[in-house]
């Protein structure tokens, strides 16, 4: 009578189990086409502790010379196959032989490493391959083996294995190797491959769910048919699919579900636990099949949460034996199985929306991002969670600004993820400010350390004659310095720390008072002495803080801030700024520093003032300007000075230069290119940027110059906010103020400005370009946008411009080289009247700038840096207006040996 292969593995004990699974991966490793005894007792011999380390020990076997001749027997078995073919005969008789000694001489129920060993020592052809694999096991004594092994194996871990049961287990896939061994004792595939949500939730180990009430009712409401029960999230990664399924288990944990669901038990399938060690075929579709059965016969409900479910989709599957998806499939359609999965929506089109076979199993049920106000109800139910791990107070203030600067300058996470990330950062740098010494003192440190460095390697060469001692005077000043610096920043520490440390004692105090609260007039007078020293407190170390806090009582907005500027680079003033207050001075701000343009700075400052106020369409841009005049009269300059103004920074703002898409084709390099074409995938230079910085000013240079299709591939942005771009995503512009720049009608522009005492007003202006421009677009184009004419620039304003530049090169001078720069109002004049400004405006005065002033100061600051002198001062001066610039423009300086 033949034994079952299963029936045989089910008897393994745990110990015995994991190492002949082991042994399977190191075998297909080596390229061994069989799993061989030496591969068996290699894993077993790797184990921590096991009953084969005590009875080599109580043997005297040399574990040295045991390891050696394994390896010796491992190396002579043949290798290079591409795949396991079966276990050897030796392993099946090793493992039939011991379960005879187990039962029969042991009593045992299960085979534990004692038994194998005793039956591959007392049967003949098992110990001959024994000694054959090393000699040293001949130092076991077959006689008194079984009277000896009881003591030897008292304490073992293995005396705690269970056996590996075969009920409950499905037969084997027809023709599979024996690597898909036998599912565990009842139950314990769920225990193995899931973790209990429910359990966990009343364990009070899963953080509140807020703001998710719509989406769990949902889920509740599909989980409750009869049929079709499973529910699958869908969404970006990091809104939350994960927290709306712990939000179900909270309610499940709390009873605020249904009657059908009071019971259930909500378990997370762990996907890469199935997989671990899953090398022989079938042996994952295995124990995913002993998982399914469970959780159907399971005494209590059971419903599954599969997190990226799409991973299933081919999973354990080879070619033409199908996947872990069609085991899912019989479970799903008959409603015996509930199941939600999780997956983002570009994997569910990729995967899971191709087979419509598992599609029509599930619900989909979109998790769409949260708006900001949800948002932060959502940050909220952590923020005490978090003050709580991290020890430190949260202000509401800071969670605000975790929502509001994460949403606006980290686009490409998600909300609540990004926010509350975010806050734990900000949670973490404040703990870590109240117990370790400020950032700014351990660079003080570092800088301490490498001026004493160089001052030693200085020292030591003046000793030989080859160093300068001026050199090691500088060092040693510089060294003096710092050290002055540290004491001071360390004094201040220390000072806010104590401070701090006081705060955060009173604010415990003070909590615990309100807790066990006394009578009502004696409560009345102690809160308010307690909140008299609280603000004391905090007066304190607000003083002593001052510009320079290190040491920080709680978390607030600046320190948010402070943590977006350091993963994003923007600096954190901007940040912190009162936007409508930015809005309020808007075209002031634009003003310093476009020159000359009064009345379009206006124009574009009150409509971005009337978005900024809600009462614009709140589906398209914030504002959409056609900017319409001659070259070098600061149109880019006004996007750039908007960017810096709206959004931060310069960073913020995307170009797009149109002459480049003058063919109907280019039209895919801005929005992507459609399926089937090459570049199908990588998105479109527009769509890509404003989808990574959907807060942003789009500039759009030369936009004549496009094709027409260009031009009418933006309507769709123009009336309602948004791009569809070549994959299908839906591209969001409305947050983002769109620029587009144009020369047509410039020869009108000057013509009708050459006379500034006869030029046109503004209106006048726009409506005499209106004509002109009808000729280069076509007129719902011109409908759509704001048209804003900009004028040649006077001499006024050409003065202003060539200052603007050239007291940048003079704070240059001063941050770059500390030499004062000055230049005599003579050299504005000159400079104004050099250059033919009616065809290139401001650019050439810029270029007169770059090649005639900036040569002359770098070759004086070059000749004196040669000659070892230190420039104090340098003056630009005219000498005769008349000359050429070579000529009449003179660098005067001045400097100490």
């Amino acid at each position: 009578m033949s034994i079952s292969r299963h029936a045989l593995f089910g008897k393994l004990g745990a110990t015995l189990f994991r190492s002949i699974e082991s042994a399977t991966a190191f075998s297909k490793l080596r390229g061994n086409p069989y799993i061989e005894l030496a591969h068996w007792l290699h894993q077993l011999l790797a184990q921590s502790d096991s009953d084969l380390h005590r009875i080599v020990r109580h043997c005297g076997i040399s574990r040295e010379l045991l390891e050696r001749d394994l390896q010796t027997a491992l190396a002579a078995l043949p290798s290079g196959a591409s795949a396991l073919t079966d276990f050897s005969h030796h392993v099946e008789t090793a493992i039939e032989r011991a379960w005879v000694v187990a039962t029969l001489a042991f009593g045992d129920g299960r085979i534990r490493g004692a038994w194998l060993m005793a039956a591959l020592v007392e049967t003949p052809e098992l110990r001959r391959l024994l000694l054959a694999i090393s000699p040293e096991f001949g130092k076991i004594a077959v006689d008194s083996l079984h009277d000896a092994l009881p003591a030897w194996i008292a304490g073992s871990p293995e005396a705690e294995d269970a056996p590996y049961d075969q009920s409950d287990f499905s037969s084997a896939v027809p023709g599979e190797a024996s690597g898909a061994l036998a599912a565990s004792v009842k139950g314990a595939a769920l225990a193995q491959f899931c973790a209990d949500l429910t359990a966990r939730a009343r364990a009070g180990e899963i953080d509140p769910v807020v703001g998710r009430e719509v989406e769990i009712r949902t889920m509740i409401d599909v989980l409750l048919r009869r049929r079709q029960n499973n529910p699958l999230l869908t969404g970006d990664a990091g809104v939350g699919k994960t927290a709306v399924v712990e939000g179900l288990a909270r309610a499940i944990a709390a009873g605020e579900v249904p009657p059908k669901l009071a019971d259930v038990r909500l378990l997370s399938l762990d996907v890469g636990a199935l997989l671990a060690g899953a090398s022989m075929k079938g042996e994952f579709e295995a124990r995913l099949k002993s998982v399914l059965e469970e959780a159907a016969k399971s005494s209590a409900p059971v419903v599954l949460f599969v997190d990226e479910i799409h991973t299933l989709v081919g999973a354990g599957g080879q070619a033409g034996t199908g996947d872990a998806a069609n085991l899912l499939k019989p479970a799903l359609a008959r409603g015996t199985l509930r199941t939600i999965g999780a997956t983002t929506w570009a994997e569910y089109k990729r995967h899971i929306e191709k087979d419509p076979a598992l599609t029509r199993r599930f619900q989909v049920l979109q998790i769409a991002e949260p708006e900001e106000p949800s948002a932060i109800d959502m940050v909220r139910g952590l923020a005490r969670t978090l003050a709580s791990h991290h020890g430190v107070v949260v202000l509401d203030e800071a969670i605000r600004a975790a929502v509001t600067l994460s949403h606006r300058y980290i686009p490409s996470r998600q909300l609540p993820d990004k926010a509350i990330s975010l806050l734990d950062t900000a949670c973490a740098r404040v703990a870590l400010s109240q117990h370790a010494p400020p950032r700014e003192l351990q660079r003080i440190r570092e800088r301490l350390q490498a001026a004493r460095v160089e001052a030693e390697l200085l020292g030591n060469e003046v000793r030989i004659g080859l160093g300068s001692e001026a050199a090691l005077a500088d060092v040693k000043a510089t060294i003096a310095t710092l050290e002055l610096e540290e004491r001071v920043v360390e004094n201040a520490w220390q000072a806010q720390s104590d401070v701090a440390k006081a705060l955060a004692h009173a604010r415990e105090v003070e909590s615990e008072r309100a807790a066990a609260a006394g009578p009502e007039a004696e409560v009345r007078d102690r809160a308010a002495i307690a909140l008299e020293t609280l603000r004391e407190l905090e007066r304190t170390l607000s003083n002593l803080q001052a510009d320079t806090p290190f040491v920080f009582p709680e978390v607030g907005e600046t320190i948010v801030a402070d943590i977006v500027s350091d993963w994003t680079g923007i600096p954190v003033g901007r940040m912190i700024t009162d936007e409508v207050s930015a809005v309020q001075v808007l075209p002031a701000t634009l003003a310093a520093r476009v020159i000359g343009q009064p009345d379009a700075l206006q124009q574009i400052g009150e409509r971005v003032q009337t978005a900024r106020a809600g009462l614009a369409d709140p589906r398209k841009p914030l504002g959409v300007f056609l900017l319409a005049g001659p070259s070098g009269v600061g149109k880019t300059e006004t996007a750039l000075a908007l960017a810096e103004a709206l959004y931060g920074g310069e960073q913020n703002l995307i170009t797009i230069n149109m002459s480049e898409y003058q063919e109907a084709h280019t039209v895919s390099g801005l929005k992507g290119a459609p399926p089937g074409y090459v570049g199908y995938g990588d998105g479109g230079v527009l769509t890509e940027a404003v989808r990574r910085r959907p807060y942003s000013v789009v500039l759009l240079d030369e936009i004549e110059k496009a094709h027409g299709d260009v031009h009418e591939m933006f309507y769709q942005v123009l009336d309602k906010g948004y791009m569809e771009d070549g994959d299908g995503r839906y591209i969001d512009f409305r947050n983002t103020t769109i620029l587009m720049t144009s020369n047509v009608g410039s020869d009108l522009t000057a013509s009708l400005c050459a006379d500034e005492m006869l030029a046109p007003d503004f209106d006048g202006l726009r409506s005499a370009l209106s004509t002109e421009l009808l000729k280069a677009f076509p007129a719902a184009f011109l409908g759509r946008v704001t048209l804003v004419p900009y004028r040649p620039l006077g001499s006024d304003s050409l003065a202003r411009i060539v200052r603007l530049h050239l007291d940048r090169v003079v704070r240059r001078m001063a941050d770059n080289n500390r030499i004062t720069l000055s230049y005599a109002a003579e050299v504005v004049d000159y400079i104004v009247a050099r250059c033919l400004v009616q065809e290139t405006g401001a650019r050439l005065l810029i270029g007169f700038i770059e090649q005639h002033v900036l040569p002359r100061l770098a070759r004086q600051w070059l000749d004196a840096f040669a000659a070892k002198s230190a420039l104090t001062h340098m003056t630009i001066e005219v000498t005769d207006p008349a000359a050429a610039p070579v000529e009449a423009l003179v660098v005067r300086s001045s400097c100490h040996e």
